[in-house]
Order: C-alpha cells, then sequence, then structure tokens
C-alpha cells in the first residue's frame, strides 16, 4: 500500500466518504479516522502528512461528522495553505478555511475591529524597515542596510515572543541570544519604532497576531463568536508554531481540545524567527488523552537517501534528537549520494551544471531538479553557471505564479477567446484545447521552442509554458472540456495560489525549500563555516543547522549529491573541509569528533574545474607544523586553518581594531592592483583580520602571525607596521621583487 507523491493534476473526486480512504496506508487512516479530542501527528520528513490531514478533514465533512464552515485549519505559508486549500477541493472538501495564522487573524481583526474598538482597522505596514531605519535615526544610532535587517529580524522575534521593548535586553540574556548589537541599543529602537507606529496609526505584520490576542482575551463575547464559528482546528508544521501564535490557538480553542497537530521536531529550523518545538514535544503533557499517530513509511525518497538522512539524524543531541523518527523508504532502490569535491567554488557551480544538464539530458524535467544551497548569496554563480550551460532555471522566493505580469495578460486573452467562442480567427483550425491554449498563447510571446538563455524573456516563457502544460493535463483528465472550463480551473487555482509547474531548475536557499520537493537535488557549499553557518556557537544553533541539511537531504526523491570546495577562489589555499555534519557518512571519512582528511578516499568524485584536475600527490600535499597552535584567548590546541591564523578559536571574543582592518583592507587592494595579482596573493582575510587583532608593533611580532614569513615580511612588512602605527604608506612603483 502505498501513498503517491505523483498524483495526476486533476483526480476524480471520491465518490464517497469511505473511497476518501482508498490508498491510505494504516497510519495515514488511523489519522484520517481520529475525527475526536486532541490528535498529535508525528509525521517524518516524506511521509505523507498533508494526505493524512486533508484525508482527514475531507473524510469528516463527506461523512457529516464535520461541518466545513467549522473546520480551521492554519498553516505557515501561503503556498502551503493554497496547497491545503487545493488538495481539499481534490477531494470534494469545499467551505473549508485554510489559511495561514497571519492570514486568519487579519480577517478576524478586520471584522471585530469595529465593534472592539471603533472605526477602521489602521493601515498594515507591509515592509517595516523603513520605520525601524527611522527609529534608529531618532535615536541617534546609525546603521547599514545589513545592520538594519538584523535590528528589524530582533524586533519581530521579540514581538512574536511577546517581549516588550523594556524586556528584551533580559530575555536576550535568559535565552543566551546572540544579539546583533548591544541589546540596551535594541531595545531603545524597539521602542522607538512602537512610538513611531502610534503616531502614525499604522500596524505591522506581528501586532496582526498581537491585536487579535487582546481582542479574544478582554472581549468575551468576540471570543465566544469566534469558537462558534470554528470548532475544529488543524495546525500543520507544528513544530515551527512561535509562543505568540500558541497563545492565539489557545484563544480560539477555549476549554475545548478538538485539535489535530501534525509536526516533526527534527525539522525545527525556524527557531531564530520565534519558532520552538517545544509545543509539539509537550503536547502529551498537555493533553494526556491524546490520539498520537507516528508517520515514518517514507514515500518520497529512495532507500540510500532515507539511509543519509536517518544517519545524519543518529548523530543529532538535544531534546528534538530524543523524538527522532527512523524512516523507513517505501520506494524501490535507487543510486548512491554523489559527494564530490572540487578545488574552488567556479568549479563547483560548473561541475554542478554540467551533472545538472547530464540529468536533464537522461530524461528527468528541469523542473524536477534543484540546486540547494546555506545563504542567498550563493546563488549567483550558480545562475551564472546554469545559464552557460543553456539550462532553464528559476530563483525560489520570486513573486507567486498567479501575480505575475503575462500571466494575469494571458488569463485576460484566454478569457476573451473563451467568451469569443467560435468567432474568434485565432481558434481557426485549434482541434482540442491544448490546441486552442497554444494558439492564444502564441501572440503573448509563447512559442514551441524555448528562447536561448536565461533573463527576462526566458521567464516570461516559462510562465506561459507552464499554462500550456496545464491545459493538456486538464484535457487530458477530463476529455471533451472546453476554454471556459479551463479558464474556470484557472480562476479556482489562482484563488487558492495552486499554481502549476514552472520548468526551470529551481534555485533556493534550504529554508526556502523546507516543504518541497525534487527527483534530484545538489546540496551545495558543503563546508564548515557554511554548514554548519560560522555564526552557529551554541549547541542548540548548531543541532539547528543539522537539521536544516536533513531537511535538504530529505527533498531529494531519486537523486541525491553534496559538494564542496577547498578554495573559494582558482588559486586560492585548498584550507576548506567538508561539513562535520558528514563525518562517518561519506565514504572515506570518520566518525563524528574525529577530524578526517580533506574528503578523500574511495567514493569520493573530486572535481574539476576547466583547467588540470587535482591530482591525488597534489591532494596529500600538507604543510609541515612546527609544533602545536594553541588559541590566544582559551589556550585550545587549534586545527583548522582559518582558526590557527587568528591564533584562536573562531568562537573566542575577538578584540580586532574593525578602522585598522578596514585600512589593511584598502592598503591589500591597492598593492595587489599594482603587482597585479589577487588580493590573496598579498595576504589573506584571515590574516589581515589577525594583523588588526594583535596590532604588532616590531616585525619580530608581526612575523609570527600565520600567513606572514620572511618572505612576506620583507615585501610588505614596512607598509604594515606603518599602518599598524597610523602612519601614511607611500607608493611603492609596480615593480617589485616578483619582476611584476
Amino acid at each position: 500500500m502505498t501513498a503517491a507523491t505523483h498524483s495526476t493534476l486533476f483526480p476524480q473526486v471520491p465518490e464517497s466518504a469511505d473511497a476518501v480512504l482508498d490508498g491510505l496506508d494504516p497510519e495515514q487512516r488511523e489519522v484520517a479516522l481520529a475525527l475526536g479530542g486532541p490528535v498529535c501527528v508525528l509525521a517524518g520528513a516524506g511521509t505523507g502528512k498533508t494526505r493524512a490531514i486533508t484525508h482527514r478533514i475531507a473524510y469528516g465533512v463527506r461523512s457529516g461528522i464535520l461541518q466545513p464552515a467549522t473546520v480551521l485549519a492554519v498553516t505557515f505559508t501561503n503556498r502551503a495553505a493554497g496547497e491545503l486549500r487545493g488538495r481539499l477541493r481534490q477531494l470534494g472538501a469545499t467551505g473549508v478555511q485554510a489559511r495561514t495564522f497571519h492570514s486568519a487573524a487579519l480577517r478576524q481583526l478586520q471584522y471585530f475591529w469595529p465593534k472592539a474598538v471603533g472605526g477602521e482597522l489602521p493601515r498594515l505596514v507591509e515592509r517595516k524597515v523603513q520605520l525601524v531605519a527611522e527609529a534608529a535615526a531618532r535615536c541617534g544610532i546609525r546603521l547599514d542596510r545589513n545592520e538594519l535587517r538584523d535590528a528589524t529580524s530582533e524586533i519581530e522575534w521579540a514581538k512574536v515572543t511577546q517581549t516588550v521593548p523594556a524586556d528584551y535586553p533580559a530575555a536576550v540574556a535568559k535565552t543566551q541570544r546572540e544579539a546583533p548589537r548591544d541589546p540596551a541599543e535594541l531595545s531603545q529602537i524597539y521602542s522607538t519604532y512602537e512610538q513611531l507606529k502610534r503616531e502614525r496609526s499604522v500596524i505591522d505584520f506581528e501586532d496582526v497576531l498581537l491585536l487579535t490576542v487582546g481582542i479574544l482575551q478582554d472581549r468575551h463575547d468576540i471570543a465566544d463568536h469566534v469558537r462558534r464559528q470554528y470548532q475544529h482546528f488543524v495546525v500543520d508544521e507544528y513544530q515551527d508554531v512561535s509562543p505568540l501564535q500558541q497563545r492565539l490557538l489557545d484563544l480560539w480553542l477555549g476549554d475545548r481540545d478538538d485539535l489535530c497537530v501534525v509536526g516533526d521536531a527534527s525539522q525545527t529550523i525556524y527557531s531564530f524567527t520565534g519558532a520552538t518545538p517545544e509545543h509539539l514535544l509537550n503536547f502529551r503533557t498537555r493533553h494526556p488523552q491524546a490520539t498520537v499517530v507516528k508517520l515514518v513509511r517514507d514515500y518520497r525518497s529512495t532507500p540510500q537517501v532515507v539511509h543519509l538522512a536517518n544517519g545524519l539524524l543518529s548523530q543529532a543531541r538535544g531534546r528534538a534528537a530524543e523524538h527522532r523518527l527512523e524512516l523507513v523508504s517505501q520506494r524501490e532502490k535507487g543510486p548512491e549520494p554523489v559527494f564530490t569535491e572540487y578545488p574552488d567554488e567556479p568549479a563547483e557551480a560548473e561541475g554542478t551544471a554540467r551533472r545538472v544538464r547530464d540529468l536533464i539530458a537522461a530524461g528527468v524535467p528541469a523542473g524536477e531538479i534543484a540546486v540547494l544551497y546555506r545563504v542567498n548569496s550563493q546563488s549567483e554563480v550558480y545562475e551564472q553557471a546554469l545559464a552557460d550551460a543553456g539550462v532553464p532555471y528559476q530563483l525560489r522566493g520570486a513573486e507567486r505564479f498567479f501575480d505575475r505580469a503575462e500571466v494575469r495578460e494571458a488569463g485576460v486573452a484566454l478569457r476573451g477567446a473563451a467568451r469569443a467562442g467560435g468567432n474568434d480567427p485565432l481558434l481557426d483550425g485549434a482541434d482540442d484545447l491544448p490546441a486552442e491554449v497554444r494558439a492564444v498563447l502564441s501572440t503573448k510571446g509563447w512559442t514551441t521552442t524555448p528562447p536561448a538563455g536565461s533573463g527576462a524573456v526566458r521567464d516570461r516563457w516559462e510562465s506561459l509554458a507552464a499554462l500550456v502544460r496545464l491545459a493538456e493535463d486538464f484535457e487530458q483528465a477530463r476529455p471533451g472540456a472546453t476554454l471556459s472550463d479551463l479558464v474556470a480551473e484557472l480562476d479556482e487555482r489562482a484563488a487558492a495560489q495552486h499554481a502549476p509547474t514552472v520548468q526551470g531548475v529551481t534555485l533556493a536557499s534550504l529554508h526556502s525549500a523546507k516543504g518541497l520537493e525534487w527527483d534530484a537535488a545538489f546540496l551545495v557549499g558543503m563546508t564548515e563555516g557554511m554548514m554548519p553557518i560560522a555564526y552557529a556557537k551554541t549547541d542548540e544553533q548548531v543541532e539547528e543547522e543539522r537539521r536544516l541539511l536533513y531537511v535538504g537531504v530529505t527533498r531529494a526523491r531519486f537523486h541525491l549529491s553534496l559538494s564542496w570546495a577547498l578554495a573559494r577562489s582558482p588559486g586560492g589555499r585548498a584550507s576548506r573541509r567538508p561539513t562535520r555534519f558528514l563525518n562517518g557518512l561519506r565514504p572515506g571519512s570518520t566518525a563524528l569528533g574525529v577530524r578526517g582528511g580533506a574528503g578523500g578516499g574511495a567514493g569520493i568524485d573530486r572535481g574539476s574545474g576547466t583547467g588540470a584536475a587535482r591530482t591525488g600527490t597534489q591532494a596529500e600535499v600538507r604543510p609541515r607544523r612546527r609544533g602545536p597552535v594553541r588559541c590566544r584567548v582559551c589556550g585550545r590546541t587549534l586545527t583548522d586553518a582559518g582558526e590557527m591564523k587568528l591564533m584562536r578559536c573562531e568562537d573566542c571574543p575577538s578584540d580586532m581594531d574593525e578602522a585598522l582592518y578596514e585600512r589593511l583592507r584598502a592598503w591589500r587592494a591597492a598593492r595587489a592592483k599594482e603587482i597585479s595579482q589577487p588580493a590573496y596573493c598579498v595576504f589573506t582575510d584571515k590574516t589581515l583580520m589577525a594583523i588588526a587583532e594583535t596590532v604588532p608593533g616590531s616585525e619580530s611580532e608581526l612575523v609570527v602571525i600565520a600567513g606572514v614569513g620572511n618572505r612576506k615580511l620583507t615585501r610588505f612588512g614596512a607598509d604594515v607596521l606603518a599602518i599598524c602605527a597610523g602612519q601614511a604608506v607611500e607608493e611603492d612603483s609596480a615593480e617589485d621583487s616578483w619582476g611584476v
């Protein structure tokens, strides 16, 4: 018995309530039949959780046990809410409300505000960054773009954790949260930001939840009204609930317990926004009589992918790890995950693009392939590499499908052609629905072959091509359907944000890939400092990074590739190492806690760039060490090359002179230009950081800094010591000891 991951786009609506249960496995069926009392569904990745809860709702509605208008299903993203609505519609459960927390709260706030407060609801500020900038300026605090973004995120975190400005510093200390700047300053900015909103009579996204909670707490008549309306609640992705969202859910419920929650603590990856798995982990404590169902049959991924995913979690620590689910693949065997080491990042991007192109040539649709990375800034090199390889791609996080200008224009054209019917000359010779759609969309830029390259023209074509494919699937599912029928289907999909698939390789961050899946997934940039990210300092933060990698691995159905680059740029020092999370899991590596090699060994594919490949001999070269290098702050023995250059642990506090560091960088750029060499050939960033931290006053103090040495001391020592002393540096001629 299986739960298909690839259902048809237009399945037939089940004929009866019992037919809704067809095809569910025993555990999914148990979820669908558990219609009373508190229910907790612990669902691993790929185990069909959405299938289970939508069939539960549909069975309850179709059997008459649940009234559609009294059911509220809530989740965290518009895409997930749209998918819930789409699936419920396909199961014949129309009328059920499926919304995000914010969307549901906003509707209630708009309806009850005149009665509870009077007048119109204040205007909603969608982007609060500008107000935060004004608040900082009013406080006399100057923030650059990155600092502004961080301050805005801190305010959002404070609000969803129900922390007022005055309590923010104490909350940071209590939770051991690493604030981006002085908590007292952030508290001041936060307080001024709230004052600015009051002055201008505006509210922000978090206020929607806070104000709804306030009204439901203070006005029992309004709370009773809401509870009469909604009597059955389903919460998807319950591991991501924030304290504020949980408070709102409690107020919706009142003293009832007709609640079904679904989640997986091992997929908690949004704690930086205030999400916490504690509500999921404590559900049985709060509801001792709850029905608990575990879904562990993985219908998405092959045994090889599932084995790696289970291996990642087997090394996890902490409370969430204690409740991890051991997945059992229900699919046939597939290829082993591929681990690839590249000499540098451009080579990694080019190698990935080649592998993607090979998969497409082998028959894997471009829309079923994803390249996933830790931070969005990594996307640019992959965009270029895919474009150079002639591979279409789309960036995850772009505007929603039905909001695109070309899709709106296409809808108007299709609607006009449907009204004209046989009187539209465009449709002459079109003998079926797909042919009619192709004829109409050909006036909007669709062609039988895609345009070359990437960019806006290709993006427009991909959108129109998605509509053509949708028409083909629609006609196949409903023979004899008319253009008017298709327009009605598009209207329903637009209302539900149930978009068709755009055929292009997906580029996405690991966070934004949550909830999605592809036949092939390439996880790139898997190096220490990127996975886990460098600023993950505490054990909890590192464990969340492990869970993020777990989420990435479980996005793959069949093909899975993980890669890393030893250097950032061609010719750079190969000082990086693969993520510690793969220790003991990738071939040739040692178990967690034991420093392995650079990724050598059987089963490791050593990728290469356009130049000569790295040879095994080159990979074996290691600099000779004179003895252990110890952290100058805590005294721990250092083994990482970057830490050895800094002469301290990454975790230990830095006393770097930022102004000196910037002067050194400017000098380095000028010297690199003079000698026509990359900047790192003068000094690497780590070496400059070490200089700015130690501020040497003599040649003997400078030469012992890792990355300097006698040769660079002779060439650059006088300049560096002059800069450290605050003196001006005279310009040299371009001629130097390298003969340039």
